[in-house]
C-alpha cells in the first residue's frame, strides 16, 4: 500500500477525508499544520510559522518535508550510512494532510533518495473548491462555522476579503496540484459523494 498526499486550500475537507482514510484502510493521519506549530513552538529560528507569509512558511517547511517523504518511502530508506529500511515496521502507512506543499523543493530532495516521480510512490490527491463564488463560501462559513474554525470571528468585511481570496487561490491551487500529477476532487458540494468516489479510486490504486 502507498501513502497517500492530500493537497489543497484550507476548508476543503483535508482533515476530514484523512480522518476517513485512516478509519477504511487504517493509514495513520499526519496533519501538517500541527507539524508546523510544533516546529514553529520549538525552533522558532525555522521560520515555519502557519498563518502568517504562506508562501515563506511553505518553503521553510519544504526541506523536513522532503527528507521525512523520502525516508519513510524510498525503497533504499538508506540515509548517511544508517540503514533505515522502510519496511521495519510492516504495513505502517500514513497519509499526510495539508496545503503548505512547495513540491518543487521536495522533489528536488526526493531525488535523493531515489524518488523521481512523486505518483511512483504516493497516492496524490488534491481537493479544491473551484466552482464556488465568493458569495458561496461566505454563505458557507456564516452557516457552518464553529468556533473551532479560525474563521468564526471574522467580522462581514474581512470574511467577504477572505472569501475573494479563496477564489482565486482555489483556482492557482488546481493549477498547480495538477502540474504535478494530483488528481483533482471538487469539494464544492455533495462532499460526501465526493469523498465516496476518492475512496473508491484510492482502493483502485492501491
Amino acid at each position: 500500500m502507498k501513502n497517500i498526499l492530500i493537497v489543497g486550500p484550507g476548508r476543503n475537507g483535508k482533515t476530514t477525508l484523512a480522518a476517513k482514510i485512516n478509519e477504511e484502510l487504517g493509514h495513520f493521519v499526519i496533519n501538517l499544520d500541527k507539524f508546523m506549530t510544533v516546529f514553529a513552538r520549538a525552533y522558532p529560528q525555522l521560520d515555519v510559522r502557519i498563518a502568517w507569509d504562506f508562501n515563506k512558511a511553505t518553503a521553510n517547511v519544504a526541506p523536513f518535508l522532503g527528507h521525512f517523504l523520502g525516508m519513510f518511502s524510498s525503497h533504499s530508506g538508506m540515509a548517511d550510512d544508517l540503514n533505515l529500511q522502510r519496511h521495519a515496521v510492516e504495513g505502517n502507512k500514513f497519509v499526510l494532510e495539508g496545503g503548505h506543499f512547495d513540491i518543487e523543493k521536495i522533489l528536488s530532495i526526493l531525488k535523493t533518495y531515489g524518488i523521481e516521480n512523486l505518483k511512483d510512490h504516493f497516492v496524490l490527491i488534491g481537493l479544491v473548491q473551484s466552482k464556488k463564488t465568493a458569495e458561496e463560501f461566505f454563505s458557507g462559513f456564516r452557516t457552518y462555522d464553529t468556533e473551532d474554525d479560525w474563521t468564526y470571528g471574522f467580522d462581514n468585511d474581512e470574511l467577504q476579503s477572505f472569501c475573494e481570496m479563496c477564489v482565486k487561490f482555489n483556482k492557482e491551487m488546481a493549477d498547480y496540484l495538477q502540474k504535478y500529477g494530483f488528481t483533482l476532487y471538487d469539494t464544492s458540494g455533495d462532499r460526501e459523494r465526493v469523498f465516496e468516489k476518492i475512496m473508491e479510486d484510492i482502493k483502485a490504486e492501491m
